[in-house]
């Protein structure tokens, strides 16, 4: 028997081999089995694969949404918590209000409420506290979110009626002290003017009590003049004070009386209505029928020894007393000359509304006005001074100094330092007579300054 040769039998077992594993890899596709190395793996049908993702994707959602729903609630549930430390912060700000407003006035029950108001909302605070930490949220958070916004409105609310009531205390304590501050102001202005009365009608003339005319000296003029002269402002204060309640403009009025003046100061231009007030009441001053200046029938010339007991008759009395006493007399013409002269029927109206006060001192009868009181304590004191400069002999004399003189030490005071203070000043240019205010008089070898305004002229 022969023997079969490995090599001849390896060949056919081997295309055999080749030939089966392909109708088997075919028949494996056609089957859906896929050899992978040497091992089939079973590939499942596609409509089971988007079966399983689709079930994967299901769980992954829930999942995903279970998460969600929980962040959501923790979310709602610290949004409710801050809701509700929010109305308790506002709750003791309401009892820390109601605290105050109970200490004054002191009010024991209220202090003890609001105590146990503001201790009450601490421990709730306290216990929220310990909410947050513990993430314990026992409550409906919508619910507690409404409830902690009506809580909140609820404490401002009586936050702001708490703060409304202590404004309105302020305000009646604002009152009061108003009242109380007007009722002052109006005593002190009362006495003020009781006080610039009596210092009006009585300034210096103490002095003048003895006085003889035998030893009247130039002293005693000065003295009596510085007298008149504030007697004079004070009637310009107030005669001003009636132009601006009366909406005057001061500019333009103390312009129509000095023209061109260039002021130093805003409150120089009282100057200009002294100036007035003295020009018209001085007017006819060196005559000795100087208070019937303007009459028809002069007066003759008297001895000094008349206008002496002239001026001792009048000098301790009130101006309105001695016109109330002699309607008639030679003073009381004066007053009327006077005051018809320097306050014009227009200012009068502008001031009062009328001219009734005209009416009546023109028929002599003499208002007891503020306004009518003041200018005749002034047209007494400048009577008196008339009468005073004739009992000297020869008889004092009254000068003015022209517009745009040279400054003289000797003849001249000036009402305003400013002048001589300015650097503006050079040697071209130097300060003059703007404005005589008061006149200078004369007596014997005594000269009284004039009290004169300066400003600058340019030399030319």
């Amino acid at each position: 028997m022969e023997a079969v040769m490995p090599s001849a039998v390896t060949p056919s077992k081997s295309k055999w081999s080749r030939t089966l594993s392909k109708v088997l890899h075919r028949h494996a596709a056609a089957a859906g089995v896929v050899p992978d190395d040497g091992v089939h793996k079973v590939k499942l049908p596609k409509e089971t694969e988007k079966w399983n993702d689709c079930k994967t994707a299901k769980r992954l959602t829930q999942k995903f949404d279970r998460l969600h729903d929980e962040e959501t609630e923790t979310k709602v549930a610290l949004e409710a918590i801050v809701a509700k430390i929010f109305a308790t912060v506002s709750a003791i700000k309401a009892g820390y209000a109601q605290l105050q407003h109970a200490q004054s006035p002191y009010d024991a029950d209220g202090i003890q409420k609001a105590d146990q108001i503001i201790v009450s909302y601490l421990k709730k605070l306290s216990e929220l506290k310990q909410c947050f930490l513990k993430k314990q949220y026992d409550f409906c958070p919508e619910q507690a979110m409404a409830l902690a916004e009506i809580e909140e409105l609820k404490s401002v609310s009586t936050t702001f009626k708490v703060t409304g009531k202590k404004l309105e205390s302020q305000t009646r304590l604002k009152e009061s002290e108003i009242i109380f501050l007007r009722e002052k102001l109006e005593e002190s202005n009362k006495q003020n003017k009781e006080l610039e009365k009596r210092l009006n009608q009585s300034g210096q003339l103490v002095l003048l009590d003895n006085l003889h005319l035998s030893s009247l000296n130039p002293t005693h003029f000065i003295t009596f003049l510085r007298q008149t002269v504030k007697s004079i402002r004070t009637f310009v204060r107030l005669m001003i004070d009636e132009m601006k309640l009366a909406d005057w403009d001061i500019n333009a009025a103390a312009s129509s009386i000095e023209r061109g003046v260039v002021y130093w100061k805003e409150d120089d231009k009282c100057f200009a209505f002294e100036s007035f007030i003295c020009r018209e009441m001085f007017k006819a001053f060196h005559l000795h029928y100087f208070s019937l200046f303007g009459s028809s029938v002069p007066e003759g010339k008297k001895h000094p020894r008349v206008f002496f007991d002239r001026f001792t008759e009048l000098k301790s009395l009130k101006a309105m007393e001695y016109l109330a006493m002699k309607p008639k007399s030679t003073f009381a013409k004066f007053c009327r000359n006077k005051y018809l002269q320097v306050v014009h029927p227009k200012m009068e109206s502008s001031f009062f509304g009328n001219l009734s006060t005209r009416e009546m001192v023109n028929s002599y009868q003499f208002p007891d006005t503020t306004f009518f009181t003041l200018f005749a304590e002034m047209a007494k004191r400048v009577w008196l001074l008339h009468c005073l400069a004739f009992c000297f002999e020869p008889e004092a004399s009254i000068f003015q100094i022209s517009k745009g003189c040279r400054f003289s030490e000797v003849y001249m005071e000036s009402v305003a330092e400013e002048a001589f203070l300015s650097s503006e000043i050079t040697p071209e240019s130097e300060p003059r007579v703007s404005i005589t205010v008061v006149p200078g008089f004369r007596i014997r070898k005594t000269v009284i300054q004039c009290q004169v305004y300066l400003s600058q002229f340019k030399t030319r």
